[in-house]
C-alpha cells in the first residue's frame, strides 16, 4: 500500500534551474569572502596592535563586534536563517540575544565591578622581590627586643625597679 499526497516529492521540491543555482553559489561565495576579509582584518589588527600599544578596551569592542558580524553571516547564510519568515528568526535568535545581553550585564555591572567595589588588586600586578638588604633589615627588626610596655599602675612600676 502506497501513500499518495498532493505535495511533490521532497527530493524534487527544492531543485532549481541553473540560473537559480548560480545565484545561490554566488551568494555563498560572497559570504565566504566577507568572512575571510573580516578574519584577515582581525588577525592583522591583532598583530599590529600588539606592537603599537592600542587601547585594550577598544580592541575588545572591535573584536567582539567583528565576531558578532561573522556569527550573523554564519547563521544567515550557512544555517539558512536568512530565508526564514520573521517570526521564525526571532524564535531562534531571541533566546540567544537575551542570554548574550544577560552575560554583558553580568560582566559590566555586577561581576565586572567587583574589584572596584572591593578594592581587589588585579592578578596581573607584579610585585618586586625584596633585595638582600631589605631581607636582612626585616630579619633584624624581628629579633630586636620589644621595649617594655608601660602600664598605668604605679605600684607595678615600683616593683619592677
Amino acid at each position: 500500500m502506497e501513500f499518495h499526497d498532493d505535495f511533490p516529492q521532497y527530493e524534487l521540491r527544492d531543485q532549481h534551474d541553473e540560473a537559480e543555482g548560480k545565484k545561490q553559489r554566488r551568494r555563498l561565495w560572497n559570504v565566504f569572502w566577507i568572512m575571510l576579509g573580516i578574519t584577515v582584518f582581525e588577525l592583522s589588527l591583532g598583530s599590529y596592535a600588539a606592537s603599537k600599544g592600542f587601547d585594550k578596551t577598544a580592541l575588545k569592542v572591535i573584536f567582539i563586534s567583528l565576531t558578532i558580524v561573522k556569527a550573523y553571516y554564519i547563521v544567515y547564510a550557512f544555517m539558512h536563517l536568512g530565508h526564514e519568515v520573521k517570526s521564525m528568526k526571532w524564535i531562534i535568535i531571541g533566546p540567544y540575544t537575551t542570554f548574550i545581553l544577560y552575560l554583558v550585564f553580568m560582566a559590566t555591572v555586577t561581576e565586572g565591578n567587583y574589584s572596584a567595589v572591593h578594592k581587589v588588586s588585579p592578578p596581573d600586578k607584579v610585585y618586586a622581590m625584596p633585595t638582600p638588604a631589605e631581607l636582612e633589615k626585616a630579619e633584624a627588626t624581628e629579633h630586636e627586643e620589644a621595649a617594655p610596655v608601660k602600664t598605668g599602675n604605679a605600684a607595678e612600676g615600683a616593683k619592677k625597679e
